[in-house]
């Protein structure tokens, strides 16, 4: 199976009742292709010369892919924005900032290329599967971006207060989808690391730049080397990915635990996310444990603010984030005051009986065939995990 041959293959477009009347925010439609939304708001930024602060959007949508998304600008420009990867429509005035609470889902569609007639009526036989019993809620790899190739996760240091191997797995750890720029500029960081004066001069100008000159004055200076300073400057959207990305892999394997628990072992179907080992079910068990507790529609996100009573879902937590060498408590962040993990749940299993499923004569791949899925799913949900549930059955 492939996915994402073309742009259109994968296409996604934000829900949302928010409609233009009054106020000082400006909304715009985001169209974006083959480019990330923290970058189109970095260009909207180094474009319009405003404050990052005055912008705001609901989630992320995929890179690799065609999306639309809405975004707000306090007082922003009532014109719209076009360059070479995205496109900002301007859609009139709302009365506050756009964010998650306003998304009411996602609508997909999704080609599948390249398949056999026996996959296809394997992945079918899935897809009936999935509108009878819903889905899985993992979070998919998207989430998990900056995890470099030490494996490690950058929110646990942060957690532990390891400020300095914070900030290297921030700046330095190599990255498989490392663009060619990022990979010199990581190499000339690990090659200078502690020697902050010498790898300025070695950078080209850029945010890391920028954050390698406070610990380089720092050095020229003769004063402590401030680790936890430097990190804190670096942009507060890439800190907040890096606490949502800790707190969605602990969710993940709290998830499949869950699953595994109610679930007959003949049924269990692995997989692999970069979260880890995890599963789907074909069948859940029918005569429920008593010592086993039921499947939960919602799992609260780990964090050491959301309170709860003993029981199987505290004794879950405890255990997962055992597992990751911490504990509930260890996880909140004491500086800076601007960041913090999510207190939210999640629903664990997703319902999408409206799933539509086509076959066809893939024109790509002569003799193969290609499948059209078309599906809503809520805000915060992957249509990649659903592509994974399809073609793992497809696979077997």
């Amino acid at each position: 199976m492939k996915l994402k041959r073309l742009p259109e293959d994968f296409q996604v477009d934000e829900l949302s009742q928010v409609t233009p009347a009054s106020g000082e925010y400006s909304l715009y439609q985001l169209t974006k292709q083959s480019i990330g939304t923290p970058e189109v708001i970095n260009s909207v930024v180094e474009r319009w010369k405003i404050p990052r602060r005055r912008i705001s959007y609901g989630g992320l949508k995929d890179k690799h892919a065609l999306t639309t998304q809405f975004v707000t600008v306090h007082h922003g420009p009532r014109k719209p924005l076009s360059q070479k990867s995205f496109e900002l429509l301007y859609l009139g005035q709302v009365n506050g900032p756009f964010t998650a609470t306003d998304i009411d889902g996602n609508r997909f569609t999704i080609v599948l290329r390249d398949m056999t007639t026996e996959e296809v009526e394997r992945a079918k036989v899935a897809a009936d599967d999935v509108r009878r019993d819903g889905l899985p809620n993992y979070f998919d790899d998207q989430r998990f971006g900056s995890l470099g190739v030490s494996g490690e996760w950058i929110a646990k240091e942060w957690c532990l207060g390891n400020w300095e191997r914070t900030l290297w797995l921030a700046l330095a750890d190599p990255h498989p989808d490392d663009r060619s720029d990022d990979k010199k500029q990581k190499a000339i960081l690990r090659e200078h690391w502690g020697r902050w004066v010498e790898c300025k001069q070695a950078l080209d100008r850029s945010h890391t730049r920028s954050i390698v000159t406070f610990l380089a004055d720092k050095e020229a200076a003769g004063k402590l080397i401030d680790f936890r300073g430097a990190f804190c400057n670096l942009n507060i959207d890439l800190r907040g990915l890096y606490l949502s990305a800790f707190q969605s892999v602990l969710w993940n394997r709290m998830l499949a635990r869950r699953l595994q628990e109610n679930a007959a072992p003949e049924s269990i179907i692995p997989f692999e996310l970069k979260s880890g080992p995890a599963c789907f079910v074909t069948a859940f068990s029918s005569s429920p444990d008593p010592e086993v507790p039921p499947l939960e529609v919602e799992l609260p996100l780990p964090s050491a603010r959301g309170k709860l009573d003993d029981g199987p879902t505290l004794d879950l937590i405890n255990a997962v984030v055992a597992e990751a060498g911490l504990e509930k408590r260890q996880l909140r962040v004491k500086y800076p005051r601007d960041s913090f993990f999510s207190k939210s749940s999640r629903k664990t299993v997703i319902a999408i009986p409206e799933l539509s499923f086509e076959s066809t004569d893939d024109e790509l791949y002569p003799q193969r065939q290609k499948v059209t899925l078309a599906f809503d799913l809520p805000r915060g949900s992957y249509a990649t995990i659903l592509v994974k549930r399809l073609t793992a059955s497809a696979e077997a």
